[in-house]
């Protein structure tokens, strides 16, 4: 195709739109200052296409390159990887447009811009994320069609990008659909393609879970196929904490195993859970599970494990069972490790407990009841904005400021059960949820994050104790916003119940978009196959199947293709190839005595070809001169309906005339 010598106005403006458009939903996740510099540049070149501004000459934008690319190198404290790698494309696509003058650099600039648009990827795969970079598709092969083609108009150019882009969707649709799956994370680099993902943690200092709870980012969803259990039963077990160090708590190393430690027993629950990455081992079960996924393992202390950090997301049917009695026999070693505090520490906690002990004999029951009503009388408030604690943070809350979130009601409590003789240990994990009801489906989010207390007696084994619902017993029955006072800060606080609306649809709306395409992973896409009756699924027989499909829908486009040349001949040219083929057959002589037929050379235009046509057949010579001129009023003239049609007319007649 044709370039022009140097880029118009329209294909300058339609460029800036495409890369504004690339560059919108990246300045999320890149620096402040980078967006803001390549923002300006773009500003820049649409300012001189309007009036006399000054562009950089190339010397100015290499030190512009050079310096952006310091920066960068500043920022990120190195030039490769994700991050640092698209910000200088997005460095280089601003400059580069600032100095784009021909064709060949406008290409350049699209190109630049097709594949910022997966970089968009490793970042976000929402419906959000997916709009804005169709969006952007379209603006740049948009710009693409008018760099070709630069006298089509700009709705000309925007409905031949749909076109094109809507026959696209077909094949990758077919692609999607067909395409052997890779199993793992498809947009992602090892060294951080999983840096932005947020979560429990296998430690737990104070204030760790309370600076969790105010994201509003999801961390599971679930689907019950059994009646939901009531909304304060609703423990999702993570991470259990048995080491302390005065301050943190961190898990220990258990044993983990494919056979359950304890015996099912209880109403049963039977839902599915769609977990989001989180690059942790931990899966989530409501407590206690009655199987094990098939790739999953569950510790000497009933947390459920996947055999792989969790890096995509997973979807896995669960059972649990609301009556299990766990750890009646537990093994010496972990009842020891549950008892142990550092020396030194918390020593006024120390005191209260050991008297506790004293005076009730021992008694387990009775020691966990006087610690609940101590919490219940002692002018505590849940908040999540506790003060800082020092060293003795134990002492500190319990005597002190009282005021906490649920991890410093859970660590406090073991703490006090360990300084009284009791094994306890702290489970962190999440509590309660949020029904959808657009689709039924209970939503977790970070801010349902929670840690509470296990107590270990020799009849009962591992018995659950929230001190948060001692506290604020609301936020176990109810919701962790409806727990806190008011005025305090929380993502998860609706403010309008139109607001909370839209969050149901959308979320709603999000999960489909997460099991129908981002879920399509191959158990699914086998799945899938087999529903067509493709049994034996290997990548040979897939590819074998896309190769078919792909060449019958190509196929179809090109059938479609010709039907559509047919139906849009030009009646002109179809009135002027007869005429050569109504001469085709007579011929003249040359001097050199060779015979040469009378039809239309490809590079003859319709004066030539009247000249040669006169010189041969001097008796029809004023006839062919009538019917060239007639041609070329209605080529090149103006476009006036009725003199055209009348023309036309008079062209086929006067061709109909000529005798063969």
């Amino acid at each position: 195709m044709a370039k022009p010598a140097t880029l118009g106005r329209q294909q300058h403006l339609w460029l800036l739109a495409a890369a504004s458009a690339v560059l919108a939903p990246l300045t999320v996740d890149l620096p402040k200052g980078l967006a803001l510099g390549t923002s300006l540049i773009l500003l820049w070149r649409a300012a001189s296409l309007w009036r006399p501004v000054p562009v950089p000459g190339h010397g100015l934008l290499t030190l512009l390159a050079l310096g952006g690319a310091v920066a960068i190198a500043a920022h990120y404290r190195t030039l490769f990887g994700r991050d640092p790698g698209v910000a200088l494309l997005l460095l280089l696509l601003a400059l580069k447009l600032m100095e784009a003058k021909s064709g060949r650099d406008g290409h350049a600039a699209v190109l630049i811009s097709y594949f910022l648009m997966l970089c968009q990827f490793p970042y976000a795969q929402s419906i959000a994320s997916a709009v804005m970079t169709l969006m952007a598709v379209v603006l740049t092969t948009t710009a693409l069609v008018l760099i070709n083609h630069p006298r089509r108009s700009a709705p000309g150019a925007l409905r031949l990008s749909a076109q094109m882009l809507a026959q696209a969707s077909l094949f990758m649709l077919l692609l999607f659909m067909l395409f052997p799956r890779i199993p793992g994370p498809l947009w992602g680099l090892p060294a951080d393609a999983y840096a932005g993902l947020t979560g429990l943690s296998e430690t737990m200092t104070p204030g760790s879970i309370s600076q969790l709870s105010r994201s509003d980012a999801i961390a599971f969803r679930v689907e019950f196929s059994t009646k939901q259990p009531a909304q304060d039963t609703l423990y999702w077990r993570g991470p259990v904490l048995t080491g302390f160090d005065g301050r943190t708590w961190t898990a220990g190393r258990v044993p983990a195993g494919s056979t359950l430690p304890y015996a099912t027993a209880g109403t049963v629950s039977d839902y599915t859970v769609t977990l989001e990455p989180h690059d942790k081992l931990w899966l989530f079960a409501l407590e206690f599970p009655g199987a094990i996924p098939s790739d999953g393992l569950m510790t000497a202390d009933y947390q459920l494990l996947a055999k792989a950090p969790v890096r995509t997301r997973l979807r896995y049917a669960m059972r649990s069972y609301s009556g299990v009695i766990a750890g009646r026999d537990e093994s010496p070693e972990r009842l020891r490790q549950a008892r142990q505090l550092p020396a030194g520490t918390n020593p006024r906690g120390r005191l209260l407990a050991q008297a506790w002990r004293a005076e009730l004999g021992g008694d387990g029951p009775a020691i966990v009841r006087r610690m609940l009503d101590y919490y219940r009388n002692g002018h505590f408030s849940y908040t999540l904005d506790p003060p800082l604690l020092g060293a003795n943070s134990m002492d500190e809350f319990l005597f002190d400021s009282r005021r906490g979130f649920c991890e410093h009601f859970a660590a406090s409590f073991v703490f006090m059960m360990r300084a009284a003789g009791l094994p306890a240990r702290v489970v962190t994990g999440y509590q309660g949820g949020e029904i959808n009801p657009v689709d039924k489906t209970l939503t977790v989010r970070q801010s349902d994050a929670h840690a509470w207390a296990e107590v270990w007696s020799k009849d009962l084994g591992w018995r659950r104790v929230d001190p948060t619902a001692a506290i604020a017993p609301t936020r176990v029955e109810r919701s962790l916003a409806a727990a806190l006072p008011e005025g305090e800060p929380l993502l998860a606080r609706p403010a309008f119940l139109w607001l909370r609306e839209i969050r149901f649809r959308w979320d709603a709306l999000a999960n489909a978009w997460n099991r129908g395409v981002l879920g399509y992973n191959p158990q699914r896409q086998r799945d899938f196959l087999a529903g067509l009756g493709i049994a034996d699924q290997d990548w040979q027989r897939q590819v074998s199947a896309l190769a078919v499909l792909g060449g019958l829908l190509l196929s179809a486009f090109a059938a479609w293709a010709l039907l559509e040349r047919g139906r849009n001949r030009d009646p002109l040219q179809d009135a002027w190839s007869r005429l050569s083929r109504k001469l085709a057959g007579r011929s003249t002589v040359r001097p050199g005595g060779q015979g040469s037929g009378l039809a239309r050379r490809p590079w003859e235009g319709p004066h030539d070809y009247a000249q040669r046509i006169s010189a041969a057949l001097p008796n029809i010579a004023g006839e062919i001169s009538i019917i060239a001129e007639l041609y070329e009023t209605m080529r090149y003239g103006p476009k006036t309906t009725i003199a055209r049609t009348r023309m036309l007319q008079e062209l086929n007649a006067r061709i109909g005339r000529l005798s063969p």
